[in-house]
């Protein structure tokens, strides 16, 4: 593996390349260009406030920023897959008759993603200053925003190892594709975005559930990667806040849970993994891309 990296970086202007052309091919004769990529979660992120603040009466202060905490980074997530998915297969004519390291074009697609993402954050963090300028008394920053990074940092390792497998599965076997699309669609629901984890744990420690099973099933939830990591992007970035909830008249509001730094550790290692593993079984198939028919 060490001579693939080796390899790799002294590709590295090629692989700046790609990425250049996949942000302008996004973009091609379009008037907004990069601001679709804000524009579209913003409208998305309204609508479900209103849905689900207005309509549904979930209470909670500010809720649109803590969608955003958590939709920005999914969506980041969801479309990296999607594009590296066919990376390999609408290149496979230039693979065949010029050599350079494969793993360039889902790497790629994901960086071309991440720059999205990071100017996603920086608008999202213009935002929470407004917030900050109609509301002087609140401070829009946590002191653990610091930790940001690091977060945004694995949730790339995540992504990137698993645009590596999906990408080289979907090479030989097109169906791959069609199931991360449904899987990304269902994991959307399966992840604390539209609710929050809180409402999680109240939802496994019902009286309804045994209680030896209580604490089992809420680490099981927590146990799904990238929801551990949005978990992360909104408790690291904004305030706790009593969420309240409306149902059929009566209202239930759940504790705040502090964010569980060992999960999120263990999310952090899964991450790690699954990246050397992607770029470990990708190599091991890249030759065998040309054979496809």
């Amino acid at each position: 593996m060490l001579s693939e990296l080796k390899e790799l970086y002294r590709y590295r202007e090629l692989l700046w390349t790609f990425v250049v052309r996949e942000l302008r091919i996004r973009y091609k004769n379009s008037v907004l260009g990069f601001f679709w990529s804000i524009l579209n979660p913003l409208i998305t992120v309204l609508v479900m406030t209103v849905v689900f603040k207005y309509v549904l009466n979930v209470r909670v202060p500010n809720y649109s920023a803590y969608l955003l905490a958590a939709y920005l980074p999914f969506m980041f997530f969801q479309l990296a897959l999607l594009d590296s998915a066919q990376s390999i297969l609408t290149q496979l004519p230039l693979l065949k008759k010029i050599y350079f390291p494969r793993e360039i074009l889902p790497i790629g697609s994901v960086i071309a993603n991440f720059l999205h993402f990071l100017l996603a954050m920086g608008v999202f963090f213009l935002y929470l200053l407004f917030v900050w300028w109609m509301n002087p008394g609140e401070n829009p920053f946590r002191a653990t925003v610091f930790w940001l990074p690091l977060l945004v940092l694995l949730q790339f390792c995540l992504t990137l190892g698993l645009a590596l497998f999906i990408s080289a599965l979907n090479t030989f076997y097109e169906d791959v594709k069609y199931l991360v699309s449904v899987g990304l669609y269902l994991l959307f629901f399966l992840c604390p975005i539209l609710y929050f984890v809180e409402q999680v744990w109240a939802a496994t420690h019902s009286p309804d559930i045994p209680a030896q099973w209580q604490d089992t099933l809420f680490t099981i939830y927590n146990l799904n990667p990238i929801g551990m990591l949005l978990v992360g992007y909104r408790k690291l970035m904004l305030d706790p806040q009593p969420i309240t909830v409306t149902r059929t008249g009566d209202v239930l509001e759940t504790h705040y849970l502090p964010l569980d730094w060992t999960m999120l550790a263990i999310a952090g290692a899964v991450s790690v993994l699954v990246m050397v593993a992607g770029y470990a079984y990708f190599n091991k198939v890249k030759w065998r891309f040309v054979e496809r028919p």
